[in-house]
């Protein structure tokens, strides 16, 4: 049994958002039938610890759902060859209850979390959760994360306990599953990314665990710093101020940031969409750039309430991607103005200057080639890695005060 006293820490997290048709599986066997694509399946999942404990706990959300979600029985177990993506698990497979049922119904809207199982895992370490969903189950709107950069595995039925799992369907999206905890040791805190395509690793290699998020864990495991958990709530489109691709940071900042746990650090990379999103002209992309600040300002303000010192980051160049680069410069002009206000000394408790690392020296509006990932917005892994070597580890690990 263990004591309620214990203090859990999310050791893994998948940012919410509802699935769109084009995120759910498709190429199911045809034995499946109709109906939701999650109905009467198994789901096999595999995700990166970023803090290691003696047990784990599941968090199951149905944030979007508008029906009952059912789960019928849930399994835990360290995935074949322990990487990203794999489709089969070794050793013991160990059951998953909800107080100490087999299975759950998560309401519309909510979320459930599972009794603690005992598997230890040590940071780096990938899990495999395998769910098994009810037949007939219809629920009106799936929360997913369809920016996983990792290979899941669906197929018919009720197949939790094997070990592998033939003719599953691979899938790159993660569902219903949204977080993973352990135990907190002494001094253990986390570190939250938030931010859009760019931290949910677009760009980045699938089952690579090559995204920002993973490189700047494996810094801090480098250096000793094991009692920090790296906490990726990316979502590829995302925006500050408005909802678009997934709810705005703004609007999600309670569930994905606020709620967690255990969080001493925000870090956020987030606002290009703001301005790409925004019309070219000189006085739109202005008001653009002056409402962006006044999202970042509400943020710093919201998490200095809870304790959570905020790190922001300078937007990165966007010079020749098809789309937000703009024939008059408007879109650079308000990035720049962002980026001045940012190192000012506003709002944030602290600043990583990741344009003046990142861009290119020649051609200050575009990324540097090495880091490009090959549209001038994305990063390839080696920008990746080039972005979380630039963020000094002593402002990931407790000693930044919000002010």
């Amino acid at each position: 049994m263990v004591p309620v006293s214990v203090r859990w820490i999310h050791t893994w997290t998948a940012a919410q958002q509802r699935a769109l048709p084009a995120d759910l599986p498709t190429d199911l066997p045809a034995a499946h039938g109709p109906g939701w694509a999650l109905a009467g399946v198994t789901l096999r999942q595999t995700v990166r610890c970023s803090l290691g404990g003696p047990r784990v706990r599941l968090r199951l959300s149905n944030a979007f759902g508008e029906a009952p979600l059912a789960v019928v029985r849930a399994r835990v177990a360290a995935p074949r060859g322990g990487r990203a993506g794999a489709r089969a698990v070794e050793g013991a497979v160990l059951p998953v209850t909800f107080g100490g049922r087999p299975g759950t119904d998560v309401p519309p809207g909510a979320l459930v979390v599972s009794d603690p199982v005992e598997l230890p895992v040590a940071a780096g370490d990938h899990l495999s959760a395998t769910l098994a969903f009810a037949a007939g189950t219809d629920p009106v709107g799936t929360t997913s994360h369809p920016g996983s950069r990792t290979t899941s595995h669906v197929v018919p039925g009720d197949r939790v306990d094997e070990g592998d799992l033939p003719g599953a369907a691979p899938v790159e999206h993660w569902y219903v599953l949204t977080g993973v905890e352990v135990p907190a040791g002494p001094g253990a805190g986390a570190v939250v990314l938030l931010g859009d395509s760019l931290t949910d690793g677009r760009g980045s290699t699938t089952d690579g665990a090559d995204r920002w998020s993973d490189r700047l864990l494996e810094r801090l495991l480098a250096a000793g710093a094991a009692g920090t958990a790296v906490l990726n709530q990316g979502i590829g489109g995302n925006r500050v101020l408005a909802d678009g691709v997934g709810p705005s940071a703004l609007a999600r900042l309670e569930r994905d940031v606020l709620a967690l746990g255990g969080v001493r650090t925000l870090v956020v990379l987030e606002g290009v969409n703001d301005l790409g999103a925004a019309a070219a002209a000189p006085g739109a992309q202005r008001a653009a750039a002056a409402r962006l600040l006044e999202g970042y300002r509400q943020v710093a303000l919201r998490c200095r309430a809870h304790g959570i010192a905020v790190v922001g980051a300078t937007l990165l160049p966007f010079g020749g991607h098809d789309g937000y680069d703009d024939p008059g410069g408007s879109r650079e002009a308000a990035r720049q103005q962002v980026n001045a206000r940012l190192r000012a000394g506003a709002p944030f408790d602290a600043l990583v200057d990741l344009d003046a690392v990142l861009r290119d020296p020649a051609r200050p509006s575009r990324l540097r080639a090495d880091v490009d990932g090959g549209d001038h917005l994305h990063l390839s892994p080696a920008g990746y890695a080039a972005l979380a070597a630039a963020v000094p580890l002593e402002l990931l690990t407790g000693r930044v005060e919000p002010s």
